[in-house]
């Protein structure tokens, strides 16, 4: 990425905006068209001006302009960006955030919820599947540049996790990594457990991987017994100690539902307020565990200041459990959208987080 003075950076933005609007706001389009061929490359004219609500005739000028300058690559499959579109994205990204008030968002919401590094993307992911992908890139990007080789990684399951996995390409440097589920599985659709999650990016990275064979709620004596089986226990040693840990966030509910949670349970969980789920634990407003599930696996406990803690969740509609589990136990990144960024903030402003 081509470096920017901050203060400089700001002050040539106002400029510009004051003396040519139109340029940012032309240059603001043209890098989310090449942001989504990106994330969603081979994709076709129409699913692109769709999905960016433009009109096929503005697409059309614009692809035009950018196979012009070999930013994009047109194929009877769909548009594929380029070497040198991939180059202007990265150089461009810096400035793009602080002219889209992007950077200021990544501060504030950094304040509100006190976590040291907060990264917005642009978006809702509530209202646009391709934006879970674009927080699976800017995931990838941190890894490839804190991870060493020999590190392991734990990774939890779930929609947004299952995209991270989705975005991960060749690393030469993720190639020693080992990734492993942070627990087993969850009774849910295969794909988006830990085991499978783990697999498909190593596979995509090339690097290698250990499985968790076994079911994440158990009963006491079952998971005793298991976790004194060799086997297990050495693998769950490797789970409970890795270098960076990466889990979404879910709403309490949803969560709760996907399990398979118990009436009795589910009433608890209501009657107590629960909003946010992560690990197994439940959480309400104000950042209290109010239920947790007897899980194998990756617990709150074992998270030490050795380790980086990654959280992706993105959506205007999971701000709530955000802010929640971020008031248990602050990351130390935070990968969101613009839609649960901004409803974070506003929270924070009609004191909805403690």
């Amino acid at each position: 990425m081509i470096p920017i003075m901050g203060d400089l950076m700001r002050k040539t933005i106002e400029w510009q905006k004051k003396l040519v609007p139109d340029m940012l706001e032309v240059m603001g389009q043209r890098y989310r068209i090449l942001q989504y061929v990106r994330v969603m490359q081979p994709v076709g004219r129409r699913t692109l001006a769709q999905s960016l609500e433009l009109s096929e005739r503005v697409l059309r000028n614009e692809v035009t302009f950018m196979k012009k300058q070999d930013l994009v690559h047109v194929h009877a499959a769909g548009m594929t960006l380029s070497e040198e579109g991939e180059r202007v994205l990265e150089a461009l990204e810096e400035v793009v955030k602080s002219a889209s008030g992007l950077a200021s968002l990544e501060n504030e919401v950094s304040r509100v919820l006190r976590v040291r590094l907060v990264i917005v993307v642009a978006g809702n992911s509530d209202n646009e599947e391709w934006v879970k992908r674009e927080l699976g890139r800017a995931c990838i990007q941190e890894m490839v540049e804190r991870l060493f080789p020999g590190d392991v990684v734990a990774l939890a399951g779930g929609t947004t996790l299952a995209s991270v996995a989705e975005m991960m390409q060749l690393e030469e440097r993720l190639r020693d990594v080992t990734f492993v589920p942070a627990r087993g599985g969850l009774g849910e659709n295969v794909d988006l457990q830990s085991n499978t999650v783990s697999s498909e990016m190593a596979r995509r990275a090339r690097a290698n991987y250990r499985l968790l064979h076994v079911p994440d709620q158990l009963s006491t004596e079952a998971r005793d017994s298991l976790q004194h089986e060799p086997g297990i226990k050495e693998l769950l040693d490797l789970i409970r100690h890795p270098r960076m840990v990466i889990h979404g966030v879910g709403e309490a509910e949803t969560m709760a539902g996907r399990r398979g949670t118990k009436a009795e349970t589910m009433n608890y969980l209501k009657k107590e307020e629960a909003v946010a789920e992560a690990f197994g634990y439940y959480f309400n407003r104000e950042g209290s565990i109010v239920h947790k599930e007897e899980t194998i696996g990756l617990q709150l406990d074992d998270l030490t200041n050795q380790q980086m803690v990654v959280t992706v969740a993105g959506g205007s509609s999971k701000a709530e459990a955000i802010a929640a589990y971020m008031s248990y136990r602050p990351s130390d990144i935070l990968i969101t959208d613009e839609g649960a960024a901004r409803a974070v903030i506003e929270q924070g402003r009609s004191g909805g987080i403690k």
